[in-house]
């Protein structure tokens, strides 16, 4: 009699036997926590961000591989994507920025051509970088069919103070230059380069150009800042003289 409570004692505790047993094997991995869900969402987001990095700087968008890779970097700064990236970006980012100064340097030109007073005249216009806004002076090359080459700076208001022939002191590139200039007899708020040629030698291949001028409200000093660097020559069109009849 206690022989066969004993057998039926074991049979009732054996599934749980079973069960625990189960436990203990093994059934299945415990489910990620969320710190480990965090971190896998982090090295999925820096995966895709790295092939599309990868995708632009292969087909050389400078603009957008810069802003991505920046971001890369920041987001997952122990990653092996910003170590990737780490290793072009420098110098994606210089030649980025060497390519940003020379479009802005190029857009601070405007080149027209069209009729002026009987003939057609080509010019090539900067604004003055300093001062700027409504204050800034112009710097014009023009080529005209019946006037030729000038070379002259045009402002607003009463314009310069120049009696006679004047030496406007001026720097190309921090190396002091004299340019001689004279105010044009019909009044207008401009002064004329007296020598166009050597004012043109000195424009080629500079960056920037001061010059020094009085303006007549008050005779005022002022130093003019022009950022010639963009200057495209064979934009600044030739003329043809006209046939004679």
């Amino acid at each position: 009699m206690i022989r066969l409570t004993i057998f039926r004692l074991a049979l009732a505790t054996f599934p749980c036997g079973l069960v625990m047993l189960a436990g203990c094997s093994g059934g299945g991995a415990p489910a990620p926590g969320a710190e480990q869900q965090q971190a896998a969402a982090k090295a999925q987001a820096a995966a895709t961000n790295l092939d599309t990095y990868r995708q632009l700087v292969r087909i050389g968008n400078d603009q957008m591989a810069v802003s991505m890779g920046q971001d890369i970097v920041r987001r997952f700064p122990q990653s092996a994507a910003a170590a990737e990236v780490q290793k072009t970006l420098p110098d994606i980012e210089k030649r980025y920025r060497e390519t940003s100064e020379k479009n802005r340097l190029a857009r601070l030109w405007l080149y027209q051509v069209a009729p002026m007073q009987g003939g057609t005249q080509s010019t090539a216009t900067i604004q003055s970088s300093k001062p700027g806004g409504n204050d800034s002076v112009r710097l014009i090359l023009r080529r005209h069919t019946d006037w030729g080459q000038s070379v002259f700076l045009f402002g607003s208001g009463a314009g310069f103070v120049c009696r006679g022939n004047c030496t406007i002191k001026a720097t190309v590139d921090g190396k002091p230059v004299g340019i001689k200039a004279f105010a044009p007899p019909s009044g207008e708020p401009a002064l004329m380069i007296r020598d166009d040629k050597q004012f043109l030698a000195l424009l080629h291949g500079a960056a920037k150009i001061t010059m020094d001028v009085t303006v007549a409200d008050g005779e005022k000093k002022e130093t003019l800042l022009y950022e010639v660097g963009g200057f495209d020559p064979a934009k600044w069109q030739k003329l043809d003289k006209p046939k004679k009849k």
